[in-house]
């Protein structure tokens, strides 16, 4: 029956093969809307709480090319950009065919 609802609902997880990484703060509204999106398609995602943790988002900021507003999303290790990018390639079609690429292994 779930198969069936996330057929219809456009939804799936089955075919979420990416390495998600995510830096948020708790009560960030970009970063909880960002987190629903990726509930949304099912995806699995490594979250970094860094509210507070100044080593933490200074790490954030050297992987996200300086960008020190949260949430900072990464797919394969690739820098998405904050939650109006990841919401932007949803629009386009461009976040499913990312969500389905496997990571590269080393």
């Amino acid at each position: 029956m779930l198969e069936k609802l996330n057929t219809l609902l456009g939804r799936h997880p089955e075919n979420v093969k990416a390495n998600v990484e995510i830096y948020t703060w708790q009560t960030c509204p970009y970063c909880i809307r960002a987190k629903m999106l990726l509930r949304w398609k099912g995806v699995n995602f490594t979250e970094y709480k860094i509210d507070g943790d100044g080593a933490a988002r200074v790490k954030m900021a050297e992987r996200a090319n300086g960008r020190r507003s949260v949430p900072q999303i990464f797919i394969n290790n690739q820098h998405i950009g904050g939650c109006d990018d990841l919401y932007a390639l949803d629009r386009q079609g461009e976040l499913d065919p990312l969500l389905w690429q496997a990571a590269a292994e080393n």
